[in-house]
């Protein structure tokens, strides 16, 4: 389990736009590091909106947001495009980043076990070690609150 010290386990996906990404190329800038489980659904829609909303005052502060689901990059950029979310989103198909940090898990669904991302963000800061880490987040309001925290 990670925690608030630990360097960040690097990340290397594709984005949205099916370029590669790895998130040791983000060194020395802080990143907004937001799992969610599923694109275009609706508390991951909630999410993504409020972290659009905020992107530009989050940038202020020196951050830059950055989301991850499992899903393909063509699920990403739709999604991305729906709701003109002006930051990268990761496409984790694998699920390799969301078990490196600890948020696929098995979740109780309707009363039947099944695995998932358990809705997390990390602040990663420009040293590459864990700032802040949210678990269990509640997708509205939780942009706003990352925001005050930075």
């Amino acid at each position: 389990m990670l925690k608030v010290g630990d360097k960040a386990p690097d990340i290397r996906v594709q984005t949205d736009s099916g370029e590669a990404f790895k998130l040791s190329d983000m060194k020395g800038k802080r990143v907004v590091l937001y799992f969610y489980p599923k694109a275009d659904t609706p508390g991951c829609t909630t999410e993504s909106c409020e972290f659009r909303d905020s992107a530009g005052a989050i940038a202020a502060k020196g951050a830059a947001v950055i989301g991850i689901s499992p899903d393909k990059p063509a699920a990403q950029t739709r999604f991305k495009q729906k709701y003109d979310l002006p930051f990268p989103l990761l496409a984790d198909e694998d699920k390799t980043a969301a078990e490196a940090y600890g948020v696929w898990k098995e979740k109780n669904m309707y009363g039947k076990k099944v695995m998932g991302i358990e809705r997390t963000t990390f602040v990663i800061g420009p040293d590459g070690k864990i700032e802040k880490i949210y678990n269990k987040v509640k997708a509205a309001g939780h942009a706003a609150q990352v925001l005050a925290d930075l």
